[in-house]
């Protein structure tokens, strides 16, 4: 197939292509036998197919050999969007010669205010668009998650906003609840612990050690727990967004994950304070926190977002899920000390990477010291793998959420 010319309509949103259809095979073409000329347009984001187009055919029998000339009227559609359009021959009730492996032509055209720009017209087969494809998702799935944050940045400013607000409406305590509920949490695990148990760290044995010790190791699981532990019910909270076609899903996960992330700010504030209270100084290894916090941030976020897609379609999960989150809090030595683990479950545990995040948080704050470059780097790189891949599991599965909430 030679595409002899292409002539682009912008107000009736129609490509005129000319094509010379030669016959390659050992049979005889004719139209008797289904063969014509046709077109398939796709959304160009999806890829689903919006509109099979009619079948021009033969216009005479096609002897091997031979060529024909035929005239395709490619028609986009009428809403506004980016489509791409494959011209090929056909065999009516048998298959499209493209997806043969027969190099074809491809329109991509963008339609907008009833008016249709042509941005691409060449030849091409099935597996140098699959080869295209892969390289342009490659790209996107390293933009597309930040430069959507960013793109949404006000939305998820209100909707944060209005969460935290809405969640202590109608209480006597109001915003106050947003520090008053992590500092009984805070106080609770302590009376057990502290108190009750009389758990002490090697480091410092007094009971104000303990609490600088729990309270260090509870600052990212405040943040990470909250935001996990409302993940998989997200979705269906929202279902009435779920819905809607142009609202950015994506923005619902982002929303738990700061405004966890308001949490152990407010949390973070009654630890310094009982810092400067009880050592009189905040050392200076702190400015490595957001070394710490962005790793943390993004880490919390490829979870939520897998979270959020699980919910969706596995709803035994939030039964399941405040026994997980509640497990992996006693497997992380945040309210007892490192070395009262054996040997062989250390090996194990300090795999975990809240072990280690919680390891940084009280090196930087209680012993001063700023943290090693191995765990730093190497947290980075599971949280950067984690955000990207929990990004790409949404991405790929949100278009089914409204058929299944």
């Amino acid at each position: 197939m030679t595409p002899a010319e292409v002539r682009f309509d912008e107000q009736s949103l129609t490509a005129r292509v000319g094509l010379r259809l030669a016959n390659t095979s050992g049979g005889i073409w004719s139209a008797e036998e289904g063969y014509a000329a046709g077109y398939q347009v796709f959304d160009a984001e999806s890829d689903i197919l919006v509109k099979d187009g009619p079948r021009v055919p033969l216009p005479g029998p096609l002897a091997p050999g031979e060529s024909s000339q035929v005239e395709v009227s490619v028609e986009f559609p009428s809403e506004p969007g980016r489509y791409r359009a494959y011209v090929s021959p056909i065999q009516e009730h048998v298959s499209w010669f493209y997806e043969r492996g027969v190099p074809f032509l491809v329109l991509e055209a963008e339609v907008e205010r009833g008016r249709a720009r042509l941005t691409r017209s060449a030849m091409a087969t099935l597996a140098a668009l699959r080869r295209r494809k892969l390289l342009r998702a490659l790209g996107r799935a390293f933009k597309y998650p930040l430069t959507g944050v960013w793109r949404n940045r006000s939305l998820i400013r209100s909707m944060v906003r209005r969460d935290i607000v809405g969640r202590y409406r109608g209480s006597f305590g109001g915003l106050f609840w947003t520090v008053l509920n992590p500092l009984l949490l805070m106080a609770t695990y302590f009376f057990v612990f502290g108190i009750v148990l009389r758990a002490r760290f090697h480091g410092d044995p007094s009971r104000a050690g303990f609490v600088l010790y729990f309270l260090c190791g509870m600052l990212p699981w405040l943040a990470f727990s909250e935001a996990a532990g409302r993940a998989p019910f997200v979705m269906l909270e929202h279902r009435n967004f779920v819905k809607k076609l142009v609202f950015p899903l994506e923005t619902l996960p982002v929303n738990l994950v700061t405004a966890g992330l308001v949490t152990e700010l407010f949390a973070l504030g009654i630890f310094l304070v009982f810092v400067l209270a009880t050592r009189g100084a905040v050392p200076l290894a702190v400015l490595w926190l957001p070394a710490w916090v962005v790793p943390q941030v993004l880490f919390t976020a490829g979870v939520v977002l897998c979270l959020a897609v699980l919910g969706v379609y596995v709803r035994d999960l939030r039964h399941v899920n405040g026994f997980l989150l509640t497990l992996w809090f006693f497997l992380t030595p945040i309210c007892y000390p490192v070395e009262s683990l054996p040997r062989e479950a250390l090996a194990v545990l300090s795999k975990n990477p809240f072990f280690v995040l919680v390891d940084a948080y009280r090196q930087m704050f209680l012993e001063g010291r700023a943290p090693a470059p191995g765990p730093l780097w190497k947290f980075w790189a599971l949280s950067l793998a984690v955000f990207f891949l929990g990004h790409a599991c949404f991405y790929k599965l949100r278009k089914n959420f409204a058929d299944v909430i």
